[in-house]
Order: structure tokens, then C-alpha cells, then sequence
């Protein structure tokens, strides 16, 4: 008769390689969903792990090192002028200015890359190479008040929070599924990382969208005409068809945000935008 030791080990029950992604999937989705906040902004809950002190000194600490990767600030002072001179106006007039974040606008000087993008807590910056193809100050608004948008529904936040769950769902699939001495198991881990690399991506697409519609909200709320976000799209997707630009390494084409901008100013004026705003 077997003793009871081995009967402990032949009989069922967790592996511990699986034990312990239960218990990594368990504390990831814990750290994630205890975490909430409620923004005004969006009229949303968030689940995040960064206060609005913590985003503004993370901003401020990597403006430098964005600001040499696209050649430093801009020596057209002119330029970076109206750029600050827009934002400012486009916080100082919306619902933007009521957050927490000490907004601050940088004209970049690389004439090589269009680009327009926001860090935590209020940086925002844009190109030379794509201010050139902006023709109005509707549509340069629209573009801040874009960026403005990603600062103020706080999306680089809860994209941390959101990676920091991803990477430990990932992970905990990744144990799981893998066994080092089972190599037909290599393929199941990789199509595991691949949903998280997905997931990801899905968020990302989310936020984009969000921010068109605050954009809209921001833009026509600081008396310029929203609908120069659409032609600013049209821009862009010009400039798309003949290289890619690195706009697009972070921001969803822009054909297929032009409906979602549609719906949202149809939105906000359903009986048609009204005249006297700057386009």
C-alpha cells in the first residue's frame, strides 16, 4: 500500500507553475480595480495609480530629453508665440483650466517630422513640420485643444495602469502556459502576449477618439470653429498617402477619426455650428 506521502503527489491538484499566475493575475487585477478616481472631465471613472502631482512632475521631469529628440525648442518666435498664445487661450476659456494641470506649450523645432503630442500633467507640443501644415488658427486650436484633451481625461495615467495590468495578466498567461521543458507549449505563450500587446492597442485607439471629441469641446468652448479638426485630418491623411508620418506612430489614422469627429460636433450642435466662430 502506497504511504501517504505518495499519495500526496500523485494526487490532483494546482501545479504551482499555475498557482502562482493565479496569484499574479489576482494581485494585477486587485492593484487595478482598487484603484479609482472619478473625473469631471470625463464624467468617468478611472482606475489609476498616479496622482495629478505625480503626472505633472513625470511631464516636466521628460520635457528635455522630448524636447532634443525633435531638435529643441523652435528659434521662430513668432511662431511659438501664437502657439502659446492659442493654448493658453483654449485653457484659460474651457473647462481645462479648472484641472489641476499647469498647462505649458513648446513649438518644436524639427521641420522633418509632423507630430503633435501631449506628456502627463500638462506639456504640450507640436512640431515645425506640422504647425507648416496647419493653415489657420482654427485648425492650429483644434490640434492643441486635441492634445489638451489627452492632458485633461489624464489617458497617459491610466495608460500606465492599464500596461501595469496588461503586462501582469500577460504574465500570468505566460506562466501558466509555458513549460520550458515542452517546447509545443512556446507557441500558446507567445499567443498570450500577443492578446495583451491587443489589448493595448484597443485602449490606445479608445483614447485617441476621446480626445477628438474633447477636442471638439475645448475648441468651439474658446470660440474657435470645430470643424477645422476635420480639415486638419484631410491634412494629414494627404501627408499619409505619401509617407508615414510620426503622427501616426501614436495617433490612429486620421480618415477613420473624421466620422467620430462629425458625430461629436453634430453632437454638441445638432442644429448646425453656429456663425462667428474662428476657423
Amino acid at each position: 500500500m502506497p504511504d501517504q506521502e505518495t499519495l500526496y503527489q500523485r494526487g490532483p491538484g494546482l501545479s504551482p507553475r499555475l498557482i502562482i499566475a493565479l496569484l499574479i493575475a489576482a494581485f494585477s487585477l486587485i492593484s487595478y480595480f482598487a484603484s479609482t478616481s472619478y473625473n469631471p472631465i470625463t464624467e468617468k471613472k478611472q482606475h489609476l495609480d498616479m496622482t495629478p502631482r505625480q503626472e505633472i512632475a513625470l511631464g516636466l521631469q521628460s520635457t528635455p530629453s522630448m524636447e532634443r529628440q525633435y531638435g529643441g525648442e523652435s528659434h521662430d518666435a513668432a511662431a511659438t508665440a501664437e502657439v502659446k498664445e492659442i493654448g493658453n487661450e483654449i485653457v484659460s476659456k474651457t473647462d481645462a483650466g479648472k484641472t489641476p494641470y499647469k498647462f505649458d506649450f513648446h513649438l518644436l523645432a524639427d521641420n522633418g517630422t509632423v507630430n503633435a503630442f501631449a506628456l502627463p500633467g500638462g506639456q504640450v507640443f507640436i512640431t515645425e513640420a506640422l504647425l507648416k501644415k496647419l493653415k489657420t488658427r482654427g485648425e492650429i486650436a483644434t490640434t492643441l485643444a486635441h492634445e489638451i484633451g489627452h492632458v485633461a481625461a489624464r489617458h497617459s495615467a491610466q495608460q500606465v495602469a492599464k500596461q501595469q495590468l496588461t503586462q501582469g495578466l500577460t504574465g500570468a498567461a505566460v506562466m501558466a502556459t509555458y513549460d520550458p521543458n515542452d517546447p509545443s507549449t512556446q507557441n500558446t505563450a507567445a499567443v498570450a502576449a500577443l492578446i495583451g500587446e491587443v489589448v493595448g492597442l484597443k485602449f490606445g485607439r479608445n483614447d485617441e477618439l476621446e480626445a477628438d471629441k474633447l477636442g471638439v469641446r475645448f475648441a468651439s468652448d474658446a470660440g474657435y470653429d470645430p470643424r477645422s479638426m476635420i480639415s486638419v485630418m484631410q491634412t494629414l491623411d494627404k501627408v499619409a498617402k505619401s509617407r508615414t508620418p510620426e503622427f501616426f506612430s501614436t495617433h490612429p489614422n486620421p480618415a477613420n477619426r473624421i466620422t467620430h469627429i462629425e458625430q461629436a460636433i453634430a453632437s454638441k450642435y445638432p442644429n448646425g455650428v453656429p456663425d462667428g466662430f474662428v476657423k
